[in-house]
């Protein structure tokens, strides 16, 4: 007998509908999955990847973790903290004093566009200026971010513009400099937030006004057209759960009221 012209069971169109949504959002079923999980965490394919490391061996981890190689522009801070408890005033005016001459020749380098160079001279200095001045650590790290800024090393900048704003929370050059990275990230909420705090520490300050007036309706203007791709995307869903039923979501009709700003559903006959 020919099954092409068979018309479906309920059970049938159940089936094909959850077919449906399953490929649709990529959904694997409960078996299937926890067995790919199973095999993704099991032992490593080629053992010559890992060839001193039990994964059970917690305490192989935590050494594995202490071996990893810091960051060029690592700053150990708690290193910092041990080794200032042992210093007397002395020494602590003596190592501010290196931090500046550090700073000094990365200004210099920063000016004759040697950037990487003023980077690493300004991580040197942050490696001794002591925590205790901590204006002068947030001028390097203001200083040092930008630096990352010409190298367009943009996260690692606002890193460490959040650090000198951190450390000085009123720094006005390191709040326009990270609300400048942020708008360039398209990180709009939260350059208006650094924007807004500028004008606040200076009201006159042309550039951040123009962005407070500016950036809510770029904002406004996202927010439209990111629900307008939502709304879309879940179109294209409700329409995957419809079809079997010969239905689509044009078959359905949203209302705003008016007076509660709320919405009612209508169905709507073709």
């Amino acid at each position: 007998m020919d099954d092409s012209n068979k018309i479906p069971t309920n059970h049938e169109l159940v089936d094909a509908l959850i077919d449906d949504f399953k490929a649709t959002c990529d959904i694997k079923p409960r078996e299937e999955a926890e067995n790919a999980n199973k095999s993704e965490s099991s032992l490593p394919k080629d053992f010559s990847d890992f060839p001193d490391k039990c994964p059970c061996d917690d305490e192989d981890s935590e050494r594995s973790k202490e071996e990893k190689p810091k960051a060029d522009d690592y700053i150990d801070e708690e290193e910092l903290k041990a080794k200032e408890e042992l210093y007397s005033e002395d020494d602590l005016q003596r190592l501010k004093s290196e931090a500046e001459q550090l700073k000094a020749t990365g200004n210099q380098q920063f000016k004759n566009q040697e950037f990487r160079e003023s980077a690493f001279t300004y991580t040197s200095a942050l490696r001794i200026c002591p925590l205790a001045f901590a204006k002068d650590r947030s001028i390097l790290y203001a200083n040092r971010a930008a630096a990352k800024i010409k190298l367009e090393l943009t996260e690692s900048a606002i890193e460490d513009c959040s650090k000198a704003i951190e450390l000085e929370p009123n720094y006005v050059k390191a709040l326009l400099r990270r609300a400048q990275l942020y708008e360039n990230s398209e990180k709009l909420d939260e350059a208006l937030a650094d924007y807004k705090r500028v004008v606040e520490l200076d009201p006159s300050h042309t550039e951040s006004i123009n962005a407070c007036h500016r950036l809510p309706i770029e904002i406004n203007e996202r927010n439209e057209k990111l629900k307008t791709e939502m709304l879309g995307k879940l179109k294209d869903l409700g329409n995957v759960i419809l079809r079997p039923f010969g239905l689509s979501t044009n078959n359905f009709q949203m209302v705003q009221d008016p007076n509660t700003g709320g919405y009612s559903i209508s169905f709507k006959q073709n």
